[in-house]
């Protein structure tokens, strides 16, 4: 009898992808339709604000956590646990009666995100050769920048049609088209027979994982407090009407791409530099972003240039697979946890600026600040790494 061939790398990649797919849209999305939901559920803006951080608060306690303790779990079984009750858990933000509730919803959103991409990512990593790493971890991480070209406008058009409920619950129905995928398409694999929850916490013993942590953390802050509250900026400051807004979001989604798409190349070649270089990229447009705001094709072109700089999150994630040792899953979930950190510390300061009044643009000011921060911590992480070398 033949033995049915092992699908291809590529296959595999693709399946994975798509459940990055589902979390991009609805972790973007959610951003973009906050001027709407915000509307519904009697609640200004800003304080709309804290559902993205509830959100983003689930994924920087469930990666940690689910990492450690299904570290006896096989990778395809987690990966189809966790996009079972992402699926739940936005079904469930989209009958969400108030505030408080969708709070909590949003929370359990979150909680699966995490431990996703980073179980995702060491599959992806493991099918390919050691200087490919990145690439691979890109390619995984398309799902998500493909999101926010297609998935995010098309929850936002769908929000402005039938109600932003909607959104969220073709974000369900995704989920589990997710899940169907990884048992169909991921291979099987058994956990390694000497994982354990104490060796997956030895990763929280190396100061490189931390200072890869605090880059994600810090830096990647600036990006969510331009692009939390562009939808509204576009339509306040830019003077755009609300049919053109997913158009700007897929602009950003397409730079998102192509920065996943290219410089997971020269990653694999420099690392380090390139991440730095990211991190000052970011800064440089972020603050060029409180100038490009008035004008259509200026900011368009800004978010496009912002939206590069989103690369950042696949350049650490294979970071972390170099600084972690045997703690391999717990540093991929975390790297998550840092980002969203980044979700829910970039939205809040916005969202302060807003408040204090210093105008919608104000964001970029305090987008560029955090990705500074983070370029601080990363020269920190370069010189410990040289101090050792020598």
């Amino acid at each position: 009898m033949r033995r049915q061939a092992a699908p291809s790398v590529g296959l595999v990649h693709f399946a994975l992808a798509v459940g990055g797919f589902a979390i991009g849209t609805t972790e973007f999305a959610t951003m973009s339709l906050l001027p709407y939901f915000a509307k519904d559920l009697q609640i200004t803006e800003p304080v709309a604000g804290h559902v993205i951080s509830a959100y983003a608060l689930g994924v920087v306690v469930g990666a940690p956590l689910i990492a450690v303790l299904s570290a006896k779990v096989a990778k395809r079984t987690l990966l189809i646990a966790l996009m079972l009750v992402f699926a739940l858990a936005n079904g469930l933000s989209a009958l969400a009666p108030s505030y408080n509730s969708m709070l909590i919803f949003r929370f359990l959103s979150g909680l699966p995100h995490g431990a996703y991409f980073g179980v995702a990512a060491l599959v992806a990593a493991s099918l390919v050769p050691a200087e490919r790493r990145t690439v691979a971890v890109g390619r995984v991480m398309l799902g998500l920048t493909v999101a926010t070209i297609i998935g995010v406008p098309a929850a936002n058009w769908l929000g402005q049609a039938l109600g932003w409920r909607w959104g969220f619950g073709v974000v369900a129905v995704l989920a589990v088209i997710s899940a169907a995928l990884a048992v169909l398409i991921v291979p099987r694999d058994e956990a390694p027979v000497d994982a354990s929850p104490l060796r997956e916490l030895g990763a929280l013993k190396k100061g490189q994982v931390w200072l890869t942590l605090g880059i994600g953390a810090i830096g990647f802050g600036g990006l969510f407090s331009v692009y939390t509250y562009l939808s509204s900026t576009l339509m306040e400051v830019t003077g755009v009407s609300a049919v053109m807004v997913p158009l700007v979001l897929a602009v950003f989604g397409i730079g998102m791409t192509v920065g996943n798409l290219l410089i997971p190349r020269f990653a694999d070649k420099a690392l380090m530099p390139t991440a730095g270089l990211l991190l000052l990229w970011s800064a440089a447009v972020l603050a060029l972003y409180t100038v490009a705001a008035h004008n259509f094709w200026a900011v368009t072109v800004c978010v496009f240039a912002i939206g590069l700089g989103g690369a950042l999150g696949t350049v650490l994630q294979t970071r972390l697979m170099d600084v972690a040792g045997d703690a391999q899953t717990l540093a991929a979930a975390l790297n998550h946890s840092a980002f969203n950190t980044a979700n829910a510390l970039g939205p809040w300061l916005g969202g302060m600026a807003i408040a204090a009044g210093y105008g919608w643009t104000s964001t970029g000011w305090v987008g560029a600040a955090l990705a500074l921060g983070g370029f601080a911590i990363w020269a920190a992480s370069v010189l410990v790494g040289e101090r050792r070398q020598t």
